[in-house]
């Protein structure tokens, strides 16, 4: 039974993904203390509350995350946001729940100015990626007829 337990899990070797791999570690390690607790709030909230980030292909859920993430970025920094297809329609309307939550759930959101929010927001999709993606165990995620 130990042995089992001390059996180092498989990764999938990076010529068989149909991705390129954007984070070689945890990109949230050498931030600052309160970077690393916001992003952990903002984090806790995505994995309990948003089913976007659970697409089954590494590929589909890094273009997720961006459309999601980055169109929440536009609404916190009250930039405007462009729709022009039924895809970043569907962002749209995930980054719109997020951007709520967020405002409400962390009222310090409201203080930052437009560039801690982006690098902030940054910082939570590097490492959603890195959690999600990059650094996952999941070999499933570089399958190529899913």
């Amino acid at each position: 039974m130990s042995a089992v337990l001390n059996k180092k899990p498989k990764k999938v070797p990076v010529h068989l993904h149909k991705y390129d791999i954007l984070h070689k570690s945890d990109p949230l390690a050498d931030a600052d203390a309160q970077t690393k607790e916001r992003v952990g709030q903002m984090l806790n909230y995505i994995m309990k509350h948003c089913l976007w980030q659970f697409n089954s292909r590494g590929w589909d859920r890094r273009k997720q995350s961006a459309g999601v993430l980055g169109k929440t970025t536009q609404l916190l920094c009250g930039e405007t946001v462009e729709n022009p297809t039924r895809m970043e329609q569907c962002y749209w309307v995930d980054a719109v729940l997020l951007d709520r939550a967020y405002r409400e759930l962390f009222p310090w959101i409201t203080t930052l100015s437009v560039d801690e929010i982006k690098a902030l927001m940054g910082k939570l999709h590097a490492h959603l990626d890195w959690l999600t993606i990059d650094g996952s165990l999941n070999l499933e995620l570089a399958v190529q007829n899913y």
